[in-house]
């Protein structure tokens, strides 16, 4: 087992070190900061300060999701890899390290640019290397690598912060993160280059059909219902009554949660149908975003973190999959311009979310608007379904 652990062929191998750059890139540089936002809401940071800096991050990643549409060559792929790497370590440290606010920004944008080369880069990397007939499977176990990503995270912090400080969780979040990427980008590299592939197709803007584009508009309204519980749902438990210091339990159960939720979901889509499906999904997650809002029982929070968890994860796979179905010969501009409109919504949601929350003293109306724009989604997709026919694929 071991031996297989250290071949750079081994589909366990390329799985594990897969799951482990998504530990650092997403677990570490992105989703650390709602695990640890409760703690710098107490002595650093304001809460509009919290919005502004989720934006950026989002930002960097809307950025680097764009920019790996142009990154073709196996060996540049790997070279931005490593440097998503390098820049999830380094941007944690920023913030172990230093209060300036200015370098907290530039560090959150390229944290985000960084993500992106671990996720999505890391993705194709993982694909192009596992020697399997059909990838299906493997990527939804590669994918379930956010799920873990959250949960290792919260696991560390809750160790550190038993003693130590927050500062003292992002350095040792930074330690765990350069250590594990020694094996990672072990695994992950290239001793013999795969043949590149020759075959090439003409854009065709047919691809961008009215139903495509109302597919578009619903994948932007997830981003906005993903971003507001990634960014704010431990404090938005620990805000109500008889719940403080419960929203991190709550954001553990998310990461739990998400670990199998791309493989329960895709098999669902392949059964019933993507449209189907997705929007069953947007609306168990309308539920979670709403359950913080109606109710202060311990249970039922805890179970928005578990809806939250278990559908948004599956969601971004459940939309990719789908668009790069419809897209046929044309996967990445129609999955680029899916990541786009969400990358909108990312960058959007939490500046309302604060706007409001500041405005009113409570989540609830920033959860009643989150919630009303998600359902508003799923009636975009219920109107698309009307139209699923006119769509002619260009497979």
């Amino acid at each position: 087992m071991l031996k297989n652990l250290l071949d750079k062929n081994a589909t366990v191998a390329i799985l594990l070190a897969g799951i482990l750059a998504i530990v650092v890139g997403v677990g570490v540089a992105r989703f650390a900061f709602t695990s640890l936002l409760p703690f710098m809401l107490q002595d650093f940071l304001s809460l509009t300060d919290a919005g502004y800096l989720a934006s950026f991050n989002y930002v960097g990643y809307f950025a680097g999701a764009l920019f790996c549409i142009f990154i073709h060559d196996i060996q540049t792929k790997v070279r931005y890899f490593r440097l998503g790497m390098v820049l999830s370590i380094l941007t944690t440290l920023v913030l172990a390290t230093t209060d300036n606010a200015l370098l907290w920004f530039i560090s959150r944008i390229l944290a985000g640019f960084g993500s992106a080369m671990v996720l999505i880069v890391g993705a194709s990397l993982v694909m192009v290397k596992l020697d399997l007939q059909d990838k299906t499977k493997a990527m939804g176990v590669h994918f379930s690598g956010i799920g873990f990503a959250i949960a290792v995270s919260e696991l560390i912090s809750r160790v550190v912060l038993q003693d130590g400080t927050w500062q003292d969780t992002w350095f040792v979040l930074s330690l765990f993160a350069l250590i594990v990427s020694f094996y990672v980008v072990y695994i992950l590299s290239f001793e013999t280059l795969p043949q590149p592939k020759t075959q090439h197709a003409d854009f065709n803007k047919s691809i961008f059909s009215p139903y495509v584009l109302l597919l578009v508009l619903a994948y932007f309204t997830e981003g906005v219902g993903y971003v507001v519980q990634g960014t704010f749902l431990p404090d938005i438990i620990n805000s109500l009554e008889g719940l403080n210091g419960v929203g991190n339990l709550g954001w553990l159960i998310v990461g739990i949660a998400g670990i199998p939720s791309s493989i329960m979901w895709m098999r669902l889509a392949y059964r019933y149908g993507s449209i189907n499906v997705i929007m069953v999904a947007m609306a168990l997650q309308v539920v979670g975003i709403l359950l913080p809002a109606l109710s202060q029982n311990i249970t039922l929070n805890l179970l928005s973190g578990a809806l939250y968890g278990s559908t948004f994860i599956g969601l971004v796979a459940l939309f990719l999959h789908y668009g790069g179905k419809l897209a046929g010969k044309h996967p990445v501009v129609l999955m680029g311009a899916l990541t786009a409109a969400y990358g909108v919504g990312q960058i959007t949601a939490p500046l309302y979310c604060v706007a409001l929350t500041e405005h009113f003293g409570t989540y609830s109306p920033a959860l009643y608007v989150t919630a009303a724009i998600v359902t508003l989604g799923i009636l975009v997709l219920l109107f698309a379904k009307r139209l699923e026919h006119t769509h002619v694929l260009h497979a």
